[in-house]
């Protein structure tokens, strides 16, 4: 390669190396190292045609001397004491101008403590969501930082980003310091939660409908080609069909019921709680997938209390319908939550262009998102469910949510984030809710002070006179 590319990157992972193909495959040069030279050596040798744009280093001193300044480093190393130390081995090496870039699943924290830190080199955190083949072929990507850092690499980060249908890239600035990360880390969030109802909707059909795996999987297939397009209601359909290659029986009943989780939804679930921000169906998930590691316990509370009573008739339109309430609903929990992020932290936030990132690329990408955008682009502080596109669709689905949570409470299975949406929508809806009783009571035994409906300058109730 005659010219030195400007571009490198560190950690040659499976999203580390999709990464760098899709760089290479866009045209532009880059260097790469991993902390394993065997493993650097062997993603060269693989990379076929795009070999040579990329030129494979032997050790972190020889990737810089590999690239031509000013230059940009795109780290894909685990999130963590990771970062820091390949910063902190980075430091002796780079100059004011070069730019290092923390592209894992960092926590925003973290980000906004290292882009105050005062490294010898720029720094930016971007948040990348699509998994390994969004990775390689076009991921959605949401960058903090410095406005002339985003400026200096949004030609890359917009080469490489998927594309929306009308062909804009799913490639923004967010803000400054740890903004991308953090809707990054809502995003994960509202993707628990959709996995969640999915999953919900799923076990009505199995448990309540008796329905096997293979008569689900159409059911999912001839939603997501309605308003519930979207990639997580694909993919549902194509789990649902899939047989095992052991058994030959449906896949679905060889895996065990016990989710994973990396902590993104779980640090969603904690700082809605910081910024005051009511996201009870992020947080109805997160809980699910704990309580679904305590098989042994389920079984034992199985065994004490007896399966799920009768059968429940519930109509597939109205699972349908639900689950469209449903996301609309965890859709506005989130977007409200970083309007609360923007106001508390200082970031300008622009939600319609957020709702356009996540159109493509990433795991959340649906049809719904056009809408949302077009929503938040009339008025990006109201809540979703006020924008009266979405009132309508509430308004044709509430009805079948209530009959779901309804069944759900009736037969005993449990429908966590269906119910919590619902019943933060009841809440959202309701001009005089209860909390004068909570009121009430902590001024009862606390003195806690409460304000009148009629605006008179009476703190305290009678019981505080004796």
């Amino acid at each position: 390669m005659a010219v030195k590319p400007q571009l490198g990157l560190i950690g040659l992972g499976t999203m580390g190396a999709a990464l760098a193909l899709n760089i290479a495959e866009k045209g532009f040069p880059i260097a790469v190292w991993n902390r394993t030279a065997s493993v650097t050596r062997r993603f060269h040798s693989a990379a076929g045609a795009l070999a040579e744009r990329i030129v494979p280093a032997e050790t972190l001193a020889d990737l810089v001397a590999a690239m031509a300044a000013p230059r940009a480093i795109i780290l894909m190393v685990p999130a963590g004491e990771a970062v820091d130390a390949q910063l902190s081995a980075l430091a002796p090496l780079l100059g004011p101008q070069d730019l290092v870039i923390d592209a894992g699943n960092a926590n925003f924290h973290d980000t906004d403590r290292r882009a105050a830190a005062g490294w010898p080199f720029r720094f930016m955190g971007i948040g990348v969501s699509g998994g390994e083949a969004g990775a390689r072929h076009g991921p959605a990507i949401m960058a903090g930082g410095k406005p002339e850092d985003w400026a200096r690499m949004a030609p890359v980060l917009r080469a490489i980003a998927a594309r929306a249908e009308d062909g804009t890239p799913c490639a923004d600035h967010m803000g400054e310091g740890g903004a991308g990360h953090f809707v990054k880390m809502v995003h994960n969030g509202i993707e628990y939660a959709d996995m969640q109802m999915i999953a919900e909707v799923y076990g009505i059909m199995r448990d309540g409908l008796a329905m096997a795996a293979p008569e689900i999987a159409p059911v999912f297939a001839r939603w997501n080609e309605g308003v519930l397009r979207s990639y997580l209601v694909e993919i549902s359909a194509a789990v649902a069909a899939a047989r095992d290659p052991v058994t030959g029986g449906p896949m679905l009943d060889m895996i065990v019921d016990a989710a994973g989780q990396k902590g993104t939804g779980r640090w969603t679930a904690i700082e809605a709680q910081h910024l005051g921000a009511p996201i009870p169906v992020i947080e109805a998930a997160v809980m699910a997938r704990n309580v679904s590691a305590r098989r042994a316990e389920r079984a034992a509370g199985e065994a004490l209390y007896g399966p799920a009573p009768e059968p429940a008739v519930v109509p597939l339109e109205d699972l349908e319908q639900a689950l469209i309430a449903g996301k609309i609903l965890c859709y506005a929990q989130g977007f409200a939550m970083m309007r609360a992020a923007a106001e508390s932290f200082g970031w300008a936030l622009d939600m319609p262009a957020i709702a356009r990132v996540w159109r493509a690329g990433c795991i959340i990408r649906s049809a719904m998102l056009n809408d949302m955008a077009e929503a938040l682009a009339e008025d990006p502080g109201r809540n979703l469910i006020l924008a009266p596109f979405f009132a309508n669709t509430l308004r044709r689905g509430l009805p079948a949510l209530r009959r779901v949570v309804a069944a759900g409470a009736l037969h005993g299975l449990g429908l966590p984030a269906l119910s919590a949406g619902l019943a933060w929508f009841d809440m959202m809806r309701t001009a005089r809710g209860t909390a004068d009783m909570i009121q009430a009571q902590r001024d009862y035994f606390g003195l806690h002070g409460f304000q009148r409906r009629d605006g008179l300058d009476r703190p305290h109730g009678p019981w505080a006179e004796g």
